[in-house]
């Protein structure tokens, strides 16, 4: 009786590692499945990144010429120094060099302001218990969700309005304030 049991203990146990080893293989074959996807998404998510890229390097007879995924047989600046200083947007021929500086002269207020009223305003709202508080959270969070293209007209609107004040400022008392200038207008509208 005893042989019986050891060879039943001793069948499970080969059953039980067997399963295992079944097991194992499973989630190997899962996970590479699943990284092989994820990879494959990446690539292909980051491919118009990489032919701008490649194609910025590129001289204008490799672009016409050329594959768009190749590497750029003769690697020039010449493109990033014209749209730099040359390039014709909008009414002037005077390049992206001004818009980029105005976009940091506005963007970097906007978020150090954004993000520093945002912490102390998160911390005192999980902080302070008030009556309406869950209320308050619930109306936030609406808020998040609320399409960016909805808030353009009245932002369009507050900003003339910020330029007029400005202006009224100016000639009633020798002072803006700063609204009279467009990033000003801008960052505050933005952090708003």
């Amino acid at each position: 009786m005893s042989s019986v049991t050891s060879s039943t203990v001793t069948s499970a146990a080969t059953l039980s590692q067997a399963s295992d080893s079944r097991n194992n293989n499973a989630r190997w074959i899962g996970r590479i499945v699943i990284y092989g996807l994820l990879v494959i998404f990446a690539v292909l998510y980051l491919m118009p990144l990489f032919v701008m890229l490649t194609t910025s390097f590129k001289t204008m007879d490799e672009i016409q010429n050329g594959n768009m995924l190749a590497l750029p047989q003769s690697p020039t600046f010449d493109p990033w120094v014209k749209a730099w200083g040359e390039a014709c947007v909008g009414l002037t021929c005077a390049g992206i060099k001004g818009y980029f500086w105005n976009s940091i002269k506005m963007v970097v207020p906007a978020v150090a302001i954004s993000t520093i009223m945002g912490a102390l305003n998160g911390y005192i709202l999980t902080k302070w218990r008030f009556p309406g508080h869950t209320l308050v959270f619930g109306l936030m969070l609406f808020a998040c969700f609320i399409p960016f293209q909805s808030v353009l007209l009245p932002m369009a609107t507050i900003l003339g309005s910020l330029g007029r004040f400005g202006v009224t400022l100016q000639n009633a008392t020798g002072l803006s304030f700063g609204f009279g200038n467009s990033t000003v207008n801008l960052v505050f509208v933005h952090v708003v």
